[in-house]
C-alpha cells in the first residue's frame, strides 16, 4: 500500500522554457508539455524559483564541444529539453526508493529541468531549505554555493590565511568571498568597480578592480571563479605550498573549453611547491546542509541580482551571459 506522499503521478500539462536543439537564448521557448514523473530514487518538485548559472548557458548552446560525449549534454540535441538545474520549491511526490522526505516538505538543490513549474530531483541531491530565506534567495544557492564551499576544502582556510578570489562579484564568488571571512581569512576581492561595494560588504578586506590595478602580493589560496588568467600569473601569486582553485573556464574555446586549461594546470602543479588543482564541483545532500547551517546562521546570505519570471527565462540567460550580474540571477516559476 502507497502512502499518499508515494502515489504515482498522472501525467498532465506545466508551462516549461523548452529547446529542441542547440543554440543561443533565442532557441528557448515557453511551453505547455507533460509534468515529469519521479523515478523510484527520486522527488517532483512544484518549483518556486530556479537559480540560473553559467551550466544553463553550456547546455544551451552545447559548449564546449567535447561536453556533448556526456549523456547529461546530449550529441545532436540536449538530452533533457528542459533548461535549469538549481530549484527551490516544494516536494509534490517521491519515489517508491526515497525515505526522508515527503510531499509538503520545502527543499533546495540541483534537479533536471528546473525551469518549468515541476521538476525531477534525485533525493540524494535536495536537502531541506534554510529557515529564513526566500524560495528565490534557496534557488541561487545549490550549484554556486557547493561550488564555493568545495573551492574552499582544496586548501581549508582558517585565521591569517590569505585569500585571494578572482571574479568575487560573480555567483561562485560572492560565496567565496562570505565563506573564507567565516572561517576567519583575510580575503581580497578582484571585481570589476560596479562591485566593489558589494563584495566589501561581503567580508573581503581588499578589494581590488581589475580594470584598473595589476594583482600582486602572495596568497595561501586562490579561488580563480572568472577562469581567464594566465596560469603562470597564478602560479606568481601563490605563497610557498599555496594552491590556486580553478572555477571553469568561461574565456575558453568553443571545442575544448577549459579542459585544455585544467590539463595543463595539472602538469604545471607541483606536489611540495605552487598547487594548480581544477574544479568539476558535484552536488550532494551533505554539502547542501553544512550550506544549509551557514545560511541559517547568517554566514551565507545569497545576493540575489535580478528575478525574471517564468516567461523571461531566455532574458535571463542573456543577462547572465551579457550584462555581469552581481551574484545571482533567479526564474520564478
Amino acid at each position: 500500500m502507497h502512502r499518499p506522499d508515494q502515489s504515482p503521478v498522472k501525467e498532465s500539462p506545466m508551462k516549461a522554457i523548452v529547446q529542441n536543439s542547440f543554440g543561443s537564448a533565442d532557441s528557448l521557448t515557453l511551453r505547455d508539455i507533460d509534468r515529469p514523473v519521479p523515478r523510484a530514487d527520486e522527488v517532483l518538485v512544484r518549483v518556486h524559483a530556479a537559480g540560473v548559472d553559467p551550466s544553463v548557458w553550456h547546455l544551451m548552446t552545447g559548449r564546449p564541444y567535447i561536453a556533448r560525449i556526456s549523456p547529461q549534454v546530449g550529441l545532436r540535441r540536449p538530452a533533457c529539453p528542459v533548461a535549469g538545474w538549481d530549484l527551490a520549491g516544494t516536494v509534490e511526490s517521491v519515489g517508491a526508493r526515497v525515505t526522508g522526505c515527503r510531499a509538503g516538505d520545502e527543499v533546495f538543490g540541483s534537479g533536471t529541468g528546473s525551469f518549468a513549474e515541476y521538476a525531477r530531483a534525485k533525493a540524494a541531491k535536495i536537502a531541506p531549505k534554510p529557515a529564513g530565506l526566500t524560495f528565490e534567495q534557496a534557488a541561487v544557492l545549490p550549484v554556486s554555493g557547493v561550488t564555493a564551499l568545495q573551492a574552499l576544502a582544496a586548501a581549508r582556510p582558517r585565521p591569517g590565511t590569505r585569500v585571494l578570489v578572482i571574479g568575487a562579484s560573480g555567483g561562485v564568488g560572492t560565496y567565496a568571498v562570505q565563506l573564507a571571512a567565516h572561517h576567519g581569512a583575510r580575503v581580497t576581492g578582484v571585481c570589476g568597480p560596479a562591485g566593489a561595494a558589494l563584495v566589501g560588504s561581503l567580508g573581503a578586506a581588499d578589494v581590488l578592480d581589475y580594470t584598473r590595478e595589476d594583482l600582486t602580493g602572495r596568497y595561501d589560496l586562490i579561488v580563480d571563479a572568472a577562469g581567464n588568467r594566465p596560469l603562470r600569473a597564478l602560479r606568481r601569486l601563490l605563497a610557498p605550498r599555496g594552491t590556486a582553485v580553478l572555477v571553469g573556464g568561461e574565456n575558453a574555446g568553443p571545442v575544448l573549453g577549459g579542459l585544455d586549461r585544467n590539463l595543463r594546470a595539472l602538469l604545471l602543479s607541483t606536489p611540495v611547491r605552487e598547487r594548480l588543482r581544477p574544479l568539476v564541483a558535484v552536488v550532494r545532500r551533505p554539502d547542501l546542509l553544512t550550506l544549509k547551517e551557514l545560511a541559517e546562521k547568517g554566514a551565507v546570505v545569497p545576493v540575489v541580482d535580478r528575478a525574471y519570471p517564468l516567461a523571461e527565462a531566455p532574458a535571463a540567460v542573456r543577462h547572465l551571459r551579457d550584462g555581469h550580474p552581481l551574484g545571482k540571477l533567479v526564474v520564478t516559476v
